[in-house]
C-alpha cells in the first residue's frame, strides 16, 4: 500500500468490530476497581493490542468522546478514558495524580473487564488529551507524577495551560524555552485547531488562547515532533455529534467552532492513529503520507511540521 493510501485510511473507520465498555469504580466487578470511572473502547477480536490512555477537556464527560475513541480503537487499540472528576477548579494537580493511577491499575485492573482473549499490550502505552487534558497529558510525560509503566508516545489535542500567558493554571507546563520539554525521548504530536484562538463572542473568551495553546506546547517539544493544525475548525470539534445534558449543550455555544465536528474530529482520530502505528508498532507509512498527500487528509492543514530525530 502507497503511503497516501495508507495515510487516507487512517481517517476512515478500521478494520476491527469495536465495544464501548463502562466501568465505574464504585460498582467494579473487578478485584482491582478502577481509581475512576472509565469508558473504554476496545476491539473485539482476539489479539494483543496497544493501549491509549485518553484524557477529558476541562469540565468535559469522557462520552462526548465516544466517536473518537471507537474510531481510534478501530484500528487496533484499547482506548482507556477516565472521568477524572465532576466539578475542577483551576489547579490540575488532582487530575494529574488521577490519571497516574489509572496508568498504574492499568497491569492489575483492565484485563479483568476486557473479554479474555483481547491482551492489552504494556509495553506498547500512549497518552493523549484534549484541552486541559492535554496540559495533563503533558505533565504526566514529564514526570510531574510517576506511573509504574513507561509513556511510548504523546499526543496533546489542542492543548491548553490557562487563560493566558502569565495565567496558568497550577501546576504551570509550559517555560516559554524553546525545545525545553524534557521528555526523555518520547515522541511527540500536537494537533491544534485553527479557530481555537478566536473568541465565539465578546462574552467569552478564547477556548485555546495563543501563549497557551498547542502553538506553544510544540515550541517546547524536542524531535521527534509533529505538529498539525485544521485551519477551520475550533477547539470542541473532536466531540461527538450530538453531546448531551447541560454540558453537552454548552459545547456548542462557548467556543468558536467549524461548521461541523465530523471532519475534524475524523482527523484528530486519524491523525492521532497514524503518529502510535508509527511509534507502538513501526509501521511510518501512515505519518509520511500525511505530509506528503495532504489531499488525503478531510480537513485544510494551515500547518504540517515534523521535527525528526535527526534534525
Amino acid at each position: 500500500m502507497s503511503d497516501v493510501n495508507a495515510a487516507a485510511r487512517v481517517f476512515e473507520h478500521g478494520d476491527h468490530t469495536v465495544k464501548l465498555i463502562n466501568e465505574d469504580s464504585s460498582a467494579s466487578q473487578s478485584p482491582s476497581p478502577p481509581p475512576k470511572p472509565l469508558l473504554i473502547a476496545a476491539p473485539i477480536e482476539e489479539g494483543d493490542y496497544p493501549m491509549l490512555l485518553f484524557l477529558h477537556g476541562y469540565l468535559l464527560c469522557n462520552s462526548f468522546y465516544s466517536q473518537l475513541l471507537l474510531h481510534v480503537a478501530s484500528h487496533g487499540f484499547i482506548v482507556v478514558a477516565p472521568q477524572l472528576y465532576s466539578v475542577a477548579g483551576p489547579d490540575s494537580a488532582d487530575e494529574i495524580r488521577a490519571a497516574a493511577a489509572t496508568v498504574d491499575w492499568l497491569i492489575p485492573g483492565l484485563a479483568h473487564v476486557l473479554p479474555r482473549h483481547v491482551r492489552p499490550n504494556p509495553t506498547k502505552l500512549a497518552v493523549a488529551g484534549h484541552s486541559r487534558g492535554g496540559k495533563v497529558a503533558f505533565a504526566l510525560a514529564l514526570g510531574h507524577a510517576k506511573t509504574s509503566l513507561r509513556l511510548s508516545a504523546l499526543i496533546g489535542v489542542d492543548p491548553v495551560d490557562g487563560m493566558d500567558r502569565g495565567k496558568q493554571t497550577h501546576p504551570p507546563i509550559l517555560t516559554y524555552a524553546p525545545r525545553s520539554f524534557d521528555l526523555k525521548g518520547t515522541p511527540a504530536m500536537v494537533i491544534g485547531s485553527g479557530l481555537g484562538g478566536l473568541r465565539r463572542n465578546p462574552l467569552f473568551p478564547p477556548c485555546a488562547p495563543e501563549g497557551v495553546s498547542h502553538g506553544d506546547f510544540f515550541a517546547e517539544c524536542c524531535p521527534p515532533a509533529y505538529h498539525l493544525v485544521a485551519k477551520e475548525y475550533g477547539h470542541l470539534d473532536v466531540l461527538d455529534d450530538e453531546t448531551k445534558g447541560v454540558r453537552g449543550k454548552a459545547t456548542y455555544c462557548l467556543c468558536k467552532n467549524g461548521r461541523e465536528r465530523r471532519p475534524m474530529r475524523e482527523f484528530a482520530a486519524g491523525a492521532m492513529v497514524a503518529f502510535m502505528k508509527a511509534y507502538l508498532e513501526g509501521e511510518r507509512q501512515c505519518l509520511r503520507g500525511i505530509r506528503e498527500e495532504p489531499g488525503a487528509v478531510p480537513v485544510e492543514l494551515s500547518v504540517v511540521t515534523y521535527l525528526e530525530a535527526e534534525d
